[in-house]
């Protein structure tokens, strides 16, 4: 187990950025397509083909999901890793045609530093040679589609975990994280994610003694710009249903981890996979346990985000939670 969301069989993740927009594009591959569900409770998604993963909808599977910064010009992420994923003879088929299923969303960094002053959006780019960098082992923090992103007080960045059901079914997340409020106890170094660590994947403070400031209400702006971004994974076999079912409880790990999250101006959007590797078929508790776990792996993912995060080198970039409490 790498504590990443690949130790779910099947899932590969990629990641591409630029330091001198501060920008970047993290793109998850299914190694064959995968169940997909979705949910989008932030009041300011920015979301490409989100809707093919209801379960009414035709489109059974997906071949990968891409998570962006650039906000709504993000959303050409889409596009570049569709253009990979045909290269490989992926999609949905129509004759000899294939067209590659890849739902998309992206968060808000235009103005976290870099030069966004661009004649045409790289975000196409950044899309395709994520989906080609796609492997098991991915770097996290300050890279792909975290490389912009900030809290309220604290860089952002990318973040995973993953842990193994009571039945032996793997469950794994993936964070982006861009949220208007604090992922610590106030100004504290404590996560409000600890209850739920293992080892020591963000330090192993614990939850530390409540700071003052703890329950103060904090935001980065009053305006909308500001984004969680999530896929959670399973190698359980599930319809798309039982996976938007679990893309609802895994949207707990945000309020569990971030104060405050689904606010009118965030994006926060879960996306769900079942890569259907187990050979073990899931029960109605198993269904439970796993969205359970979901939304606790969530909110490990977005504690280690933060936690392995470095700061940009630009005027106003929100330090790094190592350089705010000096922590190896």
């Amino acid at each position: 187990m790498r504590n990443l969301i690949t130790d779910v069989p099947g899932v590969l993740v990629g990641s591409a950025d630029d330091a001198s927009l501060a920008s970047g594009t993290t793109v998850v591959l299914f190694e064959r397509p995968a169940v997909g569900g979705l949910a989008a409770f932030g009041g300011a998604p920015a979301l490409r083909d989100g809707l093919l993963l209801s379960p009414e909808m035709t489109v059974e599977t997906v071949d990968a999901f891409a998570l962006s910064g650039g906000s709504a010009y993000g959303l050409d992420a889409a596009s570049g890793a569709m253009a990979y994923l045909a290269a490989q003879g992926r999609g949905f088929g129509f004759g000899a045609t294939r067209v590659p299923i890849c739902p998309t969303a992206a968060l808000f960094d235009l103005t976290h530093g870099g030069d966004k002053a661009w004649k045409r959006p790289p975000y196409a780019d950044f899309g395709h040679a994520a989906a080609g960098a796609a492997a098991k082992d991915f770097a996290l923090g300050t890279v792909g589609a975290g490389y912009g992103a900030w809290t309220y007080d604290l860089k952002g960045g990318l973040g995973s975990a993953s842990v193994i059901s009571s039945q032996g079914f793997v469950v794994g997340a993936l964070a982006a994280v861009n949220c208007a409020g604090r992922v610590t106890r106030g100004s504290s170094p404590h996560f409000w994610a600890a209850s739920y660590e293992r080892g020591d994947e963000f330090g192993g403070l614990g939850e530390g003694t409540p700071a003052p400031d703890r329950l103060d209400f904090a935001l980065t702006s009053d305006l909308a710009g500001a984004t969680t971004l999530a896929v959670v994974a399973t190698d359980a076999g599930f319809d798309k249903a039982r996976m938007t079912r679990i893309a609802i409880m895994a949207s707990g790990g945000l309020a569990l981890s971030q104060r405050p999250a689904f606010g009118p101006g965030d994006g926060d959007i879960v996306f769900a996979a079942s890569t259907g590797r187990a050979t073990q078929t899931p029960t109605f508790r198993d269904l439970a346990e796993i969205g359970a776990l979901a939304a606790e792996c969530l909110a490990r993912a977005i504690a280690r985000a933060v936690y392995c995060a470095t700061a940009l080198p630009f005027a106003g970039a929100r330090p790094s939670w190592r350089d705010r409490w000096a922590r190896g």
